[in-house]
C-alpha cells in the first residue's frame, strides 16, 4: 500500500494540472486581437469559440484510452493535442508559416478543445482511484482549479507583455505549451498509487479548502480594477504562483510525519479511526446508517438509449443548455461585449469571470465535505434553479450603460456557470446512477457545443446587423436584444430546474 505521502502528490499534480487545462477560457481575452489579425467577421470569431466546445464532441476518445493505456500516455497525447492545436496558430499569426486557412484554424481550435477532454479524463480517473471515500469533494475540489485558468494566463501575460497584438500571440504560445511542460512535471505523481483501504483524511482536506478558498480570494481582490492597477503585474503572477505551489505543504507534512512518527503513535491514530477503516474494509459506508433527509438517491441504473426515453433527461437537458452553457457562450464573448461598450478592461474582466467561476465550482464541494454527516441536504436540480435565477437577473442588469454592472453581471455568472458545472457530475449520478456515467454525462454536456453555436450565432448575426461597413458594432445596441433573449431563457430553465426537482421529489415520495 502506498503511503499518504504518495496519495497527496497525485491531488497536487492534478491541482496543476487542471489549473492549466482551462486554456479555452482565456479565448475572450485575446479574441478582438485574433479578429484583427486574421481579418475574421465576428461570425466567423464566434465559430472559432464554438470549435473549442465543439472539441468535447469526441471526448469519448480519451475514455476509451484510459482503459488500453497508461494514464501518463493518456496525458501526454491529450498536451501533445494542445501543442499541435495553438502551437500552429502561434506559429501562423508569427508569420512562422503562411499555408493556414480559416479551415484550418478551425479545425487546430476543435483539436486544442479536445486536448482538454484527455487531460481530465486523467484527473478524473486519477482523483477516484486515489481517493475512494472521498471522491466527490476530491473530485469538486480539484476541478475548481479549472476554473482559474484564464485568470492564470491572464497575469503571465501581462507580466510580459503589454501590446494587443502581442498578447494574443502570448496567449496561443503559452495555451500550447504550459499544459505539455505541466504534465510532464506532474506525469509521475498523476497515477493510481495504490492508496488499498482509505485512512482519515479529514485535517488534509481542510488544509485543502483553507488553501483553496486563500487562492480564490486572492484571484479575486487582483482582479479587482482599483487593486490591479496598484499591485505590478510580475508580483501578481508570483502571487498565484505561490498559492499554486502552496498545496506541496500537505504531502511534505505527510512525509515528516511518516518519517518521525513512532510505532506507538501508529497505533494510537489507527484505534482512534479503527472504526471508520473496519467500516470501509467490510463495504459498509458510514452515510449507509442514515440517509440524508432531502436528498433524492440513485434509484435506478440507466444506460444512454433509455436515458433519452426519460423525460427527466430532456428537462435536465434543458436546464443546462439554458443555464451553464449559456453562462459559458455570454464568457466566451466577454472580449466583444466588453469592446462593443467601450470598456478597456478586459483583462481584468476575464480574471474576474475566472476567479468567480473557480469559487462557484469550489462551493459544491465544500458544502459536500461539511454537510457530508448532515441528515439535511438539498437536490442538485433544486440548487440548480437556486443558481439560474441570479444567472437572469445579471443578464437583465447588462442592460444598464454603466461599467460597474458590466463588472457585477459578470462576476455573477461567473460564479453561477461555475457552480452549475460542478454540480453536474452529482446531479447526472443522481439521476440516472453510476454504472453508465461516463456516456451519459457526455450525451448531457454534448449541449454545450449546440448551445455554444445556436446561442453564440445568434449573437453574432444581431452584433453584425448594428454594426458598421467594416463589421464592428460599438454601443449598448450590439447586444441588447442578446442579453434580453439570453434572460429570458435563463429564466425559462429556472422554472423547467423547479419542475424536475419537483418530479424527483415526488418519486422519492412514491419509493
Amino acid at each position: 500500500m502506498a503511503s499518504k505521502t504518495l496519495q497527496w502528490l497525485s491531488l497536487v499534480g492534478i491541482v496543476w494540472l487542471q489549473s492549466v487545462n482551462g486554456t479555452n477560457s482565456n479565448f475572450p481575452a485575446y479574441s478582438s486581437q485574433l479578429k484583427q489579425l486574421l481579418s475574421m467577421s465576428q461570425v466567423q470569431l464566434n465559430n472559432l469559440a464554438f470549435a473549442s466546445d465543439a472539441g468535447k464532441l469526441f471526448g469519448f476518445f480519451s475514455g476509451i484510452a484510459s482503459l488500453y493505456l497508461p494514464l501518463w500516455v493518456v496525458l501526454l497525447i491529450g498536451s501533445t493535442l494542445g501543442l499541435a492545436g495553438y502551437g500552429l496558430q502561434y506559429l501562423f499569426i508569427t508569420n512562422q508559416i503562411s499555408s493556414l486557412s480559416y479551415a484550418h484554424i478551425f479545425l487546430l481550435t476543435v483539436l486544442a478543445g479536445n486536448s482538454i477532454c484527455w487531460i481530465n479524463t486523467v484527473c478524473y480517473v486519477v482523483t477516484i482511484q486515489n481517493f475512494p471515500s472521498d471522491r466527490q469533494v476530491a473530485v469538486g475540489l480539484t476541478t475548481s482549479y479549472q476554473g482559474l485558468s484564464a485568470k492564470i494566463y491572464t497575469v503571465l501575460v501581462d507580466s510580459f507583455t503589454f501590446s494587443p497584438v502581442k498578447r494574443a500571440k502570448a496567449y496561443l504560445l503559452l495555451s500550447s505549451l504550459s499544459p505539455l511542460l505541466v504534465s510532464v512535471v506532474a506525469a509521475p505523481f498523476v497515477r493510481d498509487v495504490n492508496v488499498g483501504t482509505s485512512t482519515n483524511m479529514k485535517v488534509g482536506f481542510v488544509v485543502m479548502f483553507v488553501i483553496t478558498i486563500a487562492t480564490g480570494v486572492y484571484a479575486v481582490v487582483s482582479s479587482l480594477g482599483s487593486v490591479s492597477s496598484r499591485l505590478p503585474p510580475l508580483c501578481n503572477a508570483i502571487g498565484i504562483l505561490v498559492f499554486l505551489l502552496a498545496p506541496l505543504a500537505i504531502p511534505m507534512a505527510e512525509k515528516m510525519k511518516e518519517k518521525f512518527l513512532n510505532g506507538e503513535m501508529k497505533v494510537y491514530i489507527e484505534e482512534n479511526v479503527g472504526d471508520h477503516v473496519e467500516r470501509i474494509e467490510s463495504g459498509i459506508k458510514v452515510e449507509d446508517d442514515h440517509t440524508r433527509e432531502g436528498e433524492v438517491g440513485v434509484k435506478e441504473e440507466i444506460g444512454v438509449m433509455l436515458m433519452l426515453k426519460r423525460v427527466n433527461f430532456w428537462l435536465y437537458f434543458f436546464v443546462y443548455l439554458s443555464g451553464a452553457t449559456l453562462g459559458l457562450v455570454y464568457l466566451n464573448n466577454l472580449g466583444q461585449i466588453a469592446e462593443s461598450r467601450g470598456c478597456s478592461g478586459t483583462s481584468s474582466l476575464v480574471s474576474l469571470s475566472s476567479s468567480f467561476g473557480f469559487f462557484g465550482r469550489l462551493m459544491p464541494s465544500l458544502l459536500d465535505f461539511f454537510l457530508s454527516k448532515s441528515r439535511y441536504m438539498i437536490s442538485r436540480p433544486a440548487c440548480i434553479g437556486v443558481l439560474m435565477a441570479p444567472m437572469a437577473g445579471a443578464f437583465f442588469l447588462l442592460l444598464n450603460t454603466a461599467n460597474i454592472s458590466l463588472y457585477i453581471s459578470t462576476a455573477i455568472i461567473g460564479v453561477c456557470t461555475g457552480a452549475i458545472t460542478s454540480i453536474s457530475v452529482s446531479t447526472t449520478t443522481e439521476l440516472f446512477g453510476t454504472k453508465n456515467f461516463s456516456v451519459n454525462h457526455n450525451v448531457v454536456v454534448a449541449n454545450i457545443p449546440i448551445g455554444s453555436f445556436l446561442f453564440g450565432y445568434s449573437a453574432a448575426l444581431l452584433y453584425h446587423r448594428e454594426g458598421n461597413e467594416d463589421g464592428k458594432c460599438m454601443g449598448m445596441e450590439c447586444y441588447r436584444s442578446t442579453f434580453m433573449i439570453w434572460g429570458s431563457l435563463c429564466l425559462f430553465g429556472t422554472f423547467l430546474a423547479l419542475v424536475l426537482h419537483a418530479r424527483l421529489r415526488k418519486l422519492h415520495s412514491h419509493t
